[in-house]
C-alpha cells in the first residue's frame, strides 16, 4: 500500500518572463474583465501555459456569484460555538468516526506516511465538503480568473489562476470542471495552486484526481506534512501543530473548529 502513495511531480515549471510587458488590470466589475484576460492569456503564455489553458481561460466568464461570496464571508465572524453550530460539527463528528472506522487501513497508511493523525484529515473533509457531498456548482476557472481580476486580491489569486489553467493544460481539470465559489476544487477543496503543487496520486492510476476521495485525502495530508507538520506533536491551540492548520485556513474560528472536531473524532 505504501508504494502506491506516491507523489506526483507537479513542479509548475513556470518561465521566467523576459522583456518588458504590461500586467493585466484589475478591476472592481465586469466590465473589465474581457480586456484583462487579454492581458492575462500574455502573461499565462509566459508562465508556460500552453493551448488547453489558454483556451479554458478564453472561454472563462465573470463570475458574479464568486464576488458576492467573498463580500459576504458572515460564518467567519461568528463566535466558535455559533460556528460549530451552523457547520454542524456534531454531524460531522458522528459521520467521521464511521468513516475511520470502514477505512481505517487508509488513514493508517497515511498517518505512517505523512505523520497526521486520521481525525484531522477527516474534520477537513467534512467541514468542506460534507465528506464530498457537496464539491461546488461554480465553475473553477471561471471563478478563480475572476478572483484573480478583482483588486480587492488579485495578488493572491493570480498563483492559483496560472494554477488552474496549468490543471488544464495536464487534464487534471478542464474548463467546465466545477468547485466552490472561490475556485476550490474536489472532496477537501484545494486552491489551484496548491492542487498543483501539493497534488499527490495515492491511487497509483497515473493521475491526481481530487475528486477521488483518496487522492484528495492524501494530498491534504503531503499539504499539511510539507507546511511543517510534527508527526506525534499536538494540534491544539498552543501546540505545534495548530500553526499547520492555520496554513489551511485563515480564520481562527475555523481553526479551532478542525482542532476540536479532529480530537473528538479520534478519541
Amino acid at each position: 500500500m505504501r508504494s502506491t502513495i506516491r507523489n506526483v511531480l507537479v513542479a509548475a515549471g513556470f518561465a521566467a518572463m523576459t522583456g518588458p510587458a504590461l500586467a493585466a488590470s484589475c478591476g472592481n466589475t465586469s466590465s473589465g474583465f474581457e480586456g484583462w484576460k487579454s492581458a492575462f492569456a500574455a502573461e499565462a503564455q509566459r508562465a508556460g501555459v500552453g493551448q488547453r489553458g489558454l483556451q479554458a481561460l478564453a472561454s472563462a466568464r465573470y463570475s458574479q456569484t464568486t464576488i458576492n461570496a467573498d463580500r459576504n464571508q458572515k460564518s467567519f465572524r461568528y463566535s466558535l460555538q455559533k460556528f460549530m453550530q451552523v457547520r454542524g460539527s456534531a454531524t460531522i463528528v458522528a459521520q467521521g468516526r464511521k468513516r475511520k472506522a470502514n477505512n481505517a487501513r487508509l488513514f493508517q497508511v497515511l498517518e505512517q506516511q505523512y505523520g497526521v493523525p486520521s481525525g484531522v484529515l477527516i474534520a477537513i473533509w467534512g467541514m468542506e465538503t460534507a465528506f464530498g457531498g457537496f464539491m461546488g456548482d461554480t465553475p473553477v476557472v471561471s471563478a478563480i480568473t475572476t478572483l484573480a481580476y478583482d483588486c480587492r486580491r488579485s495578488d493572491f489569486f493570480k498563483p492559483h489562476a496560472l494554477g488552474a489553467l496549468t490543471l488544464v493544460d495536464r487534464g487534471a481539470i478542464t474548463g467546465d470542471t466545477r468547485g466552490a465559489k472561490h475556485g476550490e476544487l474536489g472532496h477537501t477543496q484545494f486552491l489551484p495552486g496548491n492542487a498543483l503543487r501539493y497534488g499527490v496520486d495515492a491511487t497509483g492510476d497515473g493521475r491526481v484526481d481530487f475528486y477521488n476521495s483518496v487522492d484528495a485525502l492524501a494530498s491534504t495530508a503531503n499539504f499539511l506534512r510539507s507546511k511543517g507538520w510534527r508527526p506525534g506533536q499536538g494540534y491544539q491551540e498552543g501546540q505545534p501543530n495548530f500553526a499547520v492548520i492555520k496554513q489551511w485556513n485563515a480564520a481562527t474560528v475555523y481553526q479551532q473548529a478542525i482542532a476540536i472536531m479532529a480530537a473528538q473524532i479520534d478519541g
